[in-house]
């Protein structure tokens, strides 16, 4: 079932388009990748769903009802643009965010010290936010997101000021929200990111969608149908079905070589062939990373 619709949502600044009917759905308890380069549209849908602002037209449904404001109560938002309160503590910005959310005091305590512990940063109470590194200030701000559990949470570039140590320890929180049932719409630059996480992408550019599906479909779509070999020996000549298109030696008599099999042609044959005629180390296909199909759609979309 799906947690979220959005369906011809458009939105229109003055003399700019930010949105243009875009319509797509986001299945419970998926990681959901908002993709796109800066401008794209991205920062417009996730604050019209968070109804900060509204769209011109179409219609968003949570849950299958059509968005109302206390729907805002089921939802996480992690904004780019962090918004603590730099002279308050710790401990009282945490509660006043999770009272803000409907948590009791009570409640409230209870949560923030079982996160603060998991984060081993309890004796953070007391700090202002003032006195925190920018890091930690992100910590403090992915507590907030979190603390009255929503079903929906939305993360607008969540790995932003944190080291690499950090940002491990985040994505972790990350993936066991959603194995314990959150839904995560998840928005970055990071590709190498969204290669970790995400189940489901969707990409917008000059406000349209140009590209929507599971991380496999459009690794699928995208594939290249090359392969590497790591073999024995050069090869000089192949049948009609394959193309070399590149050779390294590596070492004294030891080749990398790159191969495209022709459409309907099965890599066994590939590999058949190679066999009969050479020793071979290693044999791979040739998956293009998500960062490489973004940059070729984006420029490709960009050239037209």
């Amino acid at each position: 079932m799906d947690i979220l619709q959005v369906e011809q949502i458009s939105k229109r600044y003055s003399n700019h388009q930010a949105l243009t009917d875009i319509t797509l759905s986001v299945q419970k308890q998926s990681i959901f990748g908002l993709l796109g380069p800066n401008g794209a549209g991205k920062t417009t849908l996730i604050r019209i769903i968070n109804q900060i602002i509204n769209s011109d037209s179409g219609t968003i449904f949570i849950e299958g009802k059509k968005l109302k404001p206390d729907h805002i109560e089921i939802i996480g938002y992690l904004p780019e643009e962090r918004g603590l309160y730099k002279k308050m503590k710790v401990g009282e910005q945490l509660i006043y965010f999770a009272e803000l959310k409907g948590l009791s005091p009570t409640v409230a305590k209870q949560r923030i010290k079982a996160w603060l512990k998991k984060f081993d940063i309890l004796d953070w109470w007391n700090k202002k936010l003032e006195d925190l590194s920018k890091g930690m200030a992100q910590k403090i701000q992915f507590i907030c997101t979190v603390l009255h559990e929503p079903r929906l949470l939305i993360l607008d570039e969540p790995f932003t000021g944190f080291d690499p140590v950090n940002a491990d320890l985040i994505k972790n929180e990350i993936l066991e929200l959603r194995e314990n049932g959150t839904t995560i719409i998840f928005s970055t630059h990071r590709m190498e990111s969204v290669e970790e996480l995400c189940d489901h992408i969707v990409l917008i550019n000059h406000s349209r969608k140009i590209l929507d599906g599971t991380k496999k479909e459009i690794k699928d779509k995208f594939k290249s149908h090359t392969f590497t070999v790591t073999h024995k020996g050069a090869i000089t000549s192949l049948n009609g079905n394959f193309e070399l298109i590149k050779q390294i030696n590596l070492e004294l008599d030891k080749f990398d070589t790159t191969i495209k099999i022709a459409p309907g042609v099965s890599p066994n044959e590939l590999l058949k062939s190679l066999v009969n005629n050479t020793e071979v180390y290693g044999f791979s296909e040739n998956i293009p990373s998500m960062n490489d199909i973004f940059i070729s759609i984006v420029k490709e979309e960009n050239n037209e």
